[in-house]
């Protein structure tokens, strides 16, 4: 048999051949022991944490601008769809509205089966109203909690009669952009923090945005780019933080006090006629109608992290 191109191995390299190939099979195998006890683990804690769809867990759920219009129906709705000894945080200003809504959610059947609630009267636009946030995160979490959620919710119209010319003051604006950009990315940074990732921890932070993030209004050009800014820092999150799961939601034209601010004050005509034409044709949607869809997306919890997702789209 000819043998002309091959040449014999030095013993010592070849138990150092077969060295590295048992390290490597070695290594194989720890690696598939690992990622199938990891996903083992996934899946009992996702198994455990909801039944199928039916509710989000014990929850842990942080909601700003809670004390009226849909931050307050968001905890109505919430307060339906956890465990028995979930907590809810009420973020907002006015101390009165929380203290109502806190009494209310008190009183209810999720009140009287252990749920709790409580108020944190906070300015989410000031560093001392994020750490009073966390402060009140921390205390009311337990390990019984399994699902960490926070609605960034917390948001003002801005000045809509003027047009973008005639915004020359730096320090007015910078005050727009700390409370609508800065502070939700600051209090979602500091929680992911709080809390970081842990089996059987589900975490998951929703950002409430608008239209107003991919299409310009005239004369709402500091809305328009809160909302754009904002909803961008959260798909940004969303690639950084795979486990973490990102939702950007968009309610719609909501009937509430923004939407008459919007109606009165809007500078352009176009802009003002149409939220004036929606409310009157019955166009407007209520907080309960679009907090349901909502809900029924993170139940569901097949969205694609950091997506933006229309009211009209669920």
């Amino acid at each position: 048999m000819a043998t002309s191109g091959f040449k014999k191995i030095p013993e010592e390299e070849e138990e150092a051949a077969a060295a590295a190939s048992s390290s490597t099979v070695t290594s194989a195998l720890l690696y598939n022991t690992t990622f199938s006890s990891q996903t083992h683990t996934h899946t009992l804690c996702a198994t455990m944490s909801s039944a199928e769809g039916t509710d989000l867990g014990r929850v842990l759920c942080i909601i700003t601008g809670a004390s009226r219009g849909f931050g307050r129906t968001i905890a109505r709705e919430m307060s339906r769809l956890v465990k028995p000894d979930s907590a809810l945080l009420l973020v907002a200003r006015s101390a009165d509205d929380l203290r109502a809504l806190q009494a209310e959610l008190a009183e209810s059947e999720a009140g009287r089966a252990g749920l709790k609630a409580q108020s944190v009267v906070a300015d989410v636009g000031q560093m001392e109203g994020l750490e009073n946030i966390v402060r009140a995160s921390e205390e009311n979490f337990s390990e019984e909690i399994d699902h960490m959620i926070l609605i960034n919710n917390a948001a003002s119209l801005g000045d809509v009669s003027r047009y973008a010319k005639s915004f020359t003051d730096m320090g007015e604006v910078d005050s727009y952009l700390s409370l609508n950009v800065s502070s939700s990315l600051c209090l979602s940074a500091r929680v992911l923090q709080a809390f970081p990732q842990r089996p059987c921890l589900r975490r998951t932070v929703v950002n409430v945005t608008s239209l107003c993030a991919l299409q310009p209004f005239p004369s709402w050009v500091l809305y328009c780019t809160g909302k754009a800014a904002r909803e961008m820092a959260f798909r940004v999150l969303a690639e950084e933080e795979p486990d973490v799961r990102v939702l950007n939601y968009s309610p719609g034209p909501l009937d509430t006090s923004m939407q008459v601010e919007a109606r009165s004050r809007t500078a352009d005509p176009t802009i003002r006629k149409s939220f004036s034409d929606m409310c009157a044709q019955g166009k407007l949607l209520t907080c309960e109608a679009s907090c349901a869809k909502l809900m029924k997306l993170l139940l569901e919890d097949s969205y694609t992290s950091g997506a933006h997702i229309d009211v009209y789209d669920v």
